[in-house]
């Protein structure tokens, strides 16, 4: 399975935003960028993914910057996969010519539908929220070491 650049780095800039606007306050597209290390211009774009998609709303201004549109813990991310590449939770079989129709049929409902149902089910329980939870376990059990020469 591919995941592309912009779904992948979507999830994150989601991620970000949701944990540095958790008091309120708005996240500016520079302050991402900088952490994440993302262009500004293609963050621009995965932005405007987030925005069509509802996850994220802006707030123009001085003061401006994106917060989440609804709680972290309502965005689901099959939602989130859905709306930044259509074609990653799709069934993707189609019978070409009728001689290999039994084979792809048994491949497809063995394999791939397996495949997809599982996948789908796996992204219609997994939140943002979880996300969030899972990053801030693993921050917290990083640990600094001392080296002594």
């Amino acid at each position: 399975m591919k995941i592309t650049t912009k779904v992948e780095l979507g999830i994150v800039v989601l991620t970000d935003i949701a944990l540095y606007s958790e008091n309120g306050q708005v996240v500016r597209s520079s302050e991402i960028a900088d952490r994440q290390n993302i262009s500004h211009k293609y963050l621009e774009q995965i932005l405007l993914g987030l925005r069509q998609g509802k996850f994220v709303k802006g707030q123009k201004g001085i003061h401006g910057g994106y917060q989440l549109s609804r709680p972290a813990n309502r965005i689901l991310l099959c939602d989130i996969l859905n709306a930044l590449d259509n074609n990653i939770l799709a069934n993707t079989y189609e019978a070409d010519d009728q001689q290999a129709v039994d084979i792809r049929t048994s491949v497809n409902n063995c394999l791939w539908s397996n495949f997809n149902s599982y996948m789908r089910r796996f992204t219609e329980n997994m939140t943002l929220e979880d996300l969030i939870k899972d990053y801030k376990e693993s921050s917290g059990k990083q640990k600094d070491y001392m080296y002594y020469i």
